[in-house]
């Protein structure tokens, strides 16, 4: 017979992945923060949080930046990714996950704000079939490209320790880098983290990350044929030695403040 009950304790939560940029070595950045609440304190994962009756799911993620991280941001990019409703998400209550992705140009200065007791920026880098997220001696992993979303929610009892992210991070963070990976052709909104301007070498940078190459294999006139479409030229580079770099703009009808 079929179960047509109202779930009355149905949580709402937004979970938040924001991307930045190193520039002293390069590498594309994750934030992580170590939950200080609840059952999944002392687990790392994205953040999180609880969406309030008073706002709506976007206001959520701004004030998720704001309260975990100490970060203000009135003005910046942020895009809806995808829902995750599996009944075994959430090992205690049904929640339901609104997952967002935020683009923040360099890594700002963190600070762990309420209901986390650090907060990190995680370097990118990638395996065969997964993405890695590194800092210092913590290190996490995107699910493995070989187990599916439902597979992972049947299994997800196993995924609960400390060597892995909590929750279904793992697998939100999958999706997360395909979906950055299915768009740097056509929509490579991934290189808002660059800041207001960037050079061809800083994007295929990025690009090469999600490309799971070195950047060097990614040809500059080949790059500039393929993608320049993508990219406005408004100026050279200044204040460095040798040849100026051009740079460069996103071809989008917004820009970082």
């Amino acid at each position: 017979m079929t179960d047509t009950s109202i779930n009355n304790n149905l949580k709402i939560s937004i979970v938040n992945i924001i991307w930045s940029f190193d520039t002293s070595n390069n590498k594309v950045l994750i934030l992580l923060i170590k939950n200080a609440l609840g059952y999944n304190t002392d687990k790392w994962g994205l953040p999180t949080t609880i969406l309030r009756a008073n706002e709506n799911a976007e206001e959520a993620s701004l004030r998720l930046i704001r309260e975990k991280i100490g970060i203000d941001l009135p003005n910046f990019y942020t895009e809806q990714l995808a829902t995750f409703s599996d009944i075994n998400r959430s090992i205690n209550d049904r929640e339901i996950a609104l997952s967002y992705m935020t683009y923040l140009p360099y890594m700002p200065k963190l600070t762990a704000g309420y209901g986390a007791k650090d907060a990190q920026w995680f370097e990118i880098d990638y395996d065969k079939d997964c993405f890695i997220l590194k800092h210092n001696d913590l290190v996490f992993k995107t699910l493995s490209e070989k187990v599916s979303d439902n597979k992972f929610y049947k299994d997800i009892g196993k995924y609960d320790n400390a060597k892995y992210l909590t929750s279904d991070h793992a697998l939100i963070l999958r999706h997360a880098f395909q979906r950055v990976t299915n768009r740097l052709n056509y929509l490579p909104t991934i290189l808002l983290i660059l800041g207001n301007d960037f050079t061809l070498k800083e994007a295929r940078e990025v690009y090469a990350t999600f490309w799971k190459e070195p950047f060097q294999n990614i040809d500059n006139s080949n790059f500039r044929k393929t993608h320049a479409h993508l990219f406005t030229e408004i100026g050279t580079e200044h204040g460095k030695s040798g040849r100026p770099a051009k740079l460069y703009k996103l071809r989008l009808s917004l820009d970082l403040k």
